[in-house]
């Protein structure tokens, strides 16, 4: 039996919905700074240069803190972890546009950054806690909740410049009202599995005392074997890489492409993005019934077909519906990449007796480097050729997800939680 310390305070749902809350304000918070990035820049009077080494702050705080604060989200619990992250989370967020000068900004936004990305692995371990000890794919809804996080942050932070609101009280009360969110939520998470913790017997088990089945405590993990763990967690990161590659760069160029290639007109221009974050939205939130179903390899490979059949659409057919239409539907394929990708890196991790934080740390910090990536490379060939050639080179991407997904999520597909 688990320890005392270990033993679940709050059962599944409380725990999922507590979740949920924190993953949105996640999505909330980085909408909230990115309403405020013109702000920013009219602020310091900054160049497109100077703006850019900025934002690169951010996910330079996020890259090269994030193994590092895995280790501490190791020995301390995704709950904990949460907290205190969220916290940190709150606190940069609400002083950004406090910053005296523009080095005071840059240094700002790196801590802004590790917090974000401390919180993310924190939040994502302790869904992936609830998915081994309860067996039920949570994961493509909880991002789906930071999704539209991210839609709620970007109307009400519109609402509020439309109506010639502060831009501090703003971004200040945005990380008030969060950090209570996180503050009241963390109570409700879970302690992290023990290494040979088993699930809950039954959902009967689960309804009476979340007490989990005894089981024999996996090996302890050698160097070879980390090692070998290590390679295998870094190909889970290179397929989300590739699918970020695509997800920045429909996020940064839809609306360009939808301007200047369909000639589109008024609201229209605007429509593509929007149809892109529906589609990922509606996705993640449908798409946990399908894993468990399908399994994640064969989720991941549907969903390759239905992304590249999208962006097709919307390059062959340069209509404004037909583009939009096709822009959700890339939404759509792209949009449980990543959920697949965090419960298969905490699955093989629990198997292996390595934290669920740092086997996430490990996929998610070579992961999010396509976010960079992406925007600049189609930014790059557009400038050479053409943005339709660059969009369609950016379905290259794809491609190996459908490929190699089967060989590499064998065994950690999370099929198993139907069992």
């Amino acid at each position: 039996m688990t320890s005392a310390s270990a033993k679940p305070r709050s059962g599944f749902w409380p725990a999922r919905a507590a979740t949920m809350a924190l993953l949105f304000c996640s999505g909330f918070l980085y909408a909230t700074w990115g309403v405020h990035v013109p702000t920013v820049k009219a602020m310091f009077d900054l160049n497109d240069a100077s703006l850019s080494v900025a934002m690169f702050a951010i996910a330079g705080g996020a890259i090269v803190t994030m193994s590092r604060m895995a280790r501490w989200i190791g020995r301390a619990g995704s709950q904990r972890a949460s907290l205190v992250s969220g916290m940190a989370l709150a606190v940069t967020s609400a002083f950004i546009l406090s910053m005296p000068n523009y080095w005071g900004l840059v240094g700002w936004l790196a801590l802004y950054g590790a917090a974000n990305a401390t919180y993310d692995v924190a939040v994502n371990a302790q869904a992936a806690t609830l998915e081994a000890r309860y067996r039920k794919p949570i994961m493509a809804s909880l991002h789906g909740c930071f999704s539209l996080g991210g839609m709620s942050g970007a109307l009400v932070g519109g609402a509020w410049l439309a109506h010639q609101g502060s831009p501090q009280w703003h971004i200040g009360l945005a990380a008030m009202g969060c950090a209570v969110v996180m503050v009241v939520g963390a109570r409700f998470m879970q302690p992290d599995m023990l290494p040979g913790e088993a699930p809950v017997a039954s959902s009967a088990a689960a309804s009476s005392d979340d007490s989990p089945r005894k089981a024999v405590p996996p090996p302890a993990l050698d160097d070879v074997s980390r090692r070998k763990l290590h390679r295998r967690l870094t190909g889970f990161g290179i397929l989300a890489f590739l699918g970020l590659v695509v997800e920045g760069a429909m996020y940064d160029w839809t609306a360009v492409y939808m301007r200047e290639v369909v000639a589109a007109q008024g609201a229209w221009i605007g429509a593509g993005y929007a149809a892109f974050s529906l589609g990922m939205a509606g996705g993640r939130f449908g798409g946990d019934p399908v894993r468990a179903r399908m399994g994640g390899a064969r989720l991941l490979r549907v969903s390759s077909l239905l992304c590249v059949g999208g962006v097709m659409l919307a390059l062959v057919w340069r209509e404004p519906a037909a583009a939009v239409a096709g822009f959700a539907l890339a939404g759509l394929g792209l949009s449980n990449v990543m959920p697949v990708m965090f419960a298969a890196s905490g699955e093989v991790a629990r198997g292996a007796g390595m934290a669920s934080a740092e086997a996430i740390a490990v996929m998610a910090r070579l992961a999010y480097l396509g976010l960079l990536v992406g925007p600049v490379l189609i930014g790059a060939i557009a400038h050479g050729i053409s943005l339709p050639v660059a969009l369609a080179a950016g379905l290259l991407c794809i491609v190996p997800i459908a490929l190699l997904a089967p060989k590499m999520l064998a065994g950690a597909d999370g099929r198993t939680a139907q069992h």
